[in-house]
């Protein structure tokens, strides 16, 4: 049976990170195709981080791009926090679900294909 179910919920919400995030899931992108892209604005301003995703030419640069705006936007919207103070504190690109299909091989074979989608997440902090 659980126990102090309130107590604990109440703990898990005052613990939680209340800094600013988006987060993108299942597109259809490697993640080690966005990991590189990710690498570039890890610890970068806002904006700089904005400028680098617009000027790049990567296919992963337009999904990270929405995901940063978005963050942005929760950042103003919901948290009340200037865009100016912003940096990009943390992202990652977790691996989604793999979709599998098969294209025909010689010899009555078939070959594999697998194509990956990923999770990608921006967390935001404010500059002290």
């Amino acid at each position: 049976m659980a126990t102090r179910i309130r107590e604990k919920a109440k703990l898990r919400k005052e613990n939680a990170d209340k800094r600013p995030f988006a987060r993108a899931k299942y597109i259809r992108i490697s993640p080690f195709k966005v990991r590189a892209v990710l690498d570039l604005i890890r610890g970068k301003s806002y904006f700089e981080a904005e400028a680098i995703l617009t000027n790049l030419n990567k296919s992963s640069s337009l999904p990270v791009l929405k995901v940063l705006k978005s963050a942005g936007a929760n950042a103003e919207n919901n948290l009340e926090m200037n865009k100016d103070d912003l940096y990009v504190a943390e992202c990652f690109a977790d691996q989604g679900a793999t979709l599998k299909r098969y294209i025909a091989k010689s010899h009555g074979r078939a070959g594999r294909i697998l194509k990956r989608t990923s999770h990608i997440t921006i967390i935001l902090d404010e500059r002290q």
